[in-house]
């Protein structure tokens, strides 16, 4: 930090430090919230990130945050738009997006409780959301409306008795499902893994989705390390990220391959030799021809010419 704060950030102050300090004051009130007014001071006013390193690997990881809630508001979008463009759910594992959604309404609800920064769990309320998207649109396409609406129905009455209602679930008990959250959301890799593995082709997922997952759950080993002091869910975000590893390595992978299940199934085309357009009148004619020549005798036959 000593070398980045003498090369780069020293010689910048005199340009930098007066738009720093004639920010709106709404703009520093909020920054003063996420890292405190020591930290508020240190790197905005004074643009100094040798001062105090924890200030710095605060603000960093805050950025971090920041940076992780505002990408899931669309990091399942292009997978919602390959459903919906494809109308198929070939290549999707439902079984997957809905272990997902119940380990991030738990995981929610476990932080919202706790009072954690918002910073450092914003995202799984909005990536919840998709998950219900992604999980409708598959149950829809493969047939099943009915499901779909069951599937909405089971989301809505845990995310009354996880959040609105103490009553139901004590907090001694949500700390006992924020730990299966945990496996929960480790759990709901493997399905993907196993639908990507035995279709031999990734189908109608995402590339993107699963790239940003796997940006996120390392970033969020970071944010957890700095902000929240929960070995819980530090452990989950370790997990994640080792399946959503395996996950973008089959990405790579399979990237150009059609799918071997699919392959397989697709109907053989019976090759049938026809006669060129061209040579048929020629074998017409030569038909014709054959037919209408009687064929010549072999022996003698009687004669009409008179001799004399």
């Amino acid at each position: 930090m000593d070398k980045l704060q003498t090369t780069v950030l020293d010689p910048l102050k005199p340009y930098l430090q007066p738009v720093t300090t004639a920010l709106p004051e709404p703009v520093h009130d909020a920054i003063i919230s996420l890292i405190g007014s020591p930290c508020h001071s240190a790197l905005v006013l004074d643009l100094d990130v040798s001062k105090d390193p924890a200030c710095t690997s605060l603000a960093i990881s805050k950025a971090l945050g920041l940076a992780i809630v505002g990408a899931s508001a669309i990091v399942k979008v292009p997978q919602i738009l390959k459903l919906v463009s494809s109308r198929s759910s070939a290549g999707v594992s439902f079984v997957s997006y809905a272990l997902e959604t119940a380990s991030l309404l738990i995981t929610l609800s476990y932080n919202v409780r706790q009072q954690f920064p918002f910073s450092t769990y914003g995202e799984t309320a909005l990536i919840a959301v998709q998950d219900v998207v992604v999980g409708v649109l598959v149950l829809t396409f493969a047939g099943k409306p009915a499901a779909a609406a069951t599937f909405v129905a089971v989301v809505a009455a845990s995310i009354y008795a996880l959040l609105f209602d103490a009553s139901l679930v004590d907090a001694h008990t949500l700390a006992y499902l924020q730990a299966g959250a945990g496996l929960l959301g480790v759990a709901s890799k493997v399905p993907q893994i196993y639908a990507i593995w035995r279709e031999g082709g990734t189908g109608q997922l995402s590339a993107f989705a699963v790239f940003n997952y796997l940006l996120g759950s390392l970033s969020r080993i970071f944010t957890t390390l700095q902000e929240v002091d929960d070995k819980l869910i530090l452990y989950s975000f370790v997990a994640a990220f080792s399946l959503n590893a395996i996950l973008a390595l089959q990405m790579v992978y399979y990237w150009n391959s059609p799918g071997l299940a699919r392959a397989e199934k697709k109907p053989q085309k019976t090759v049938v030799e026809k006669t060129p357009a061209a040579a048929a009148p020629a074998l017409a004619a030569a038909t014709a021809e054959s037919s209408s020549v009687a064929p010549r005798p072999t022996g003698k036959t009687p004669t009409t010419r008179r001799r004399g």
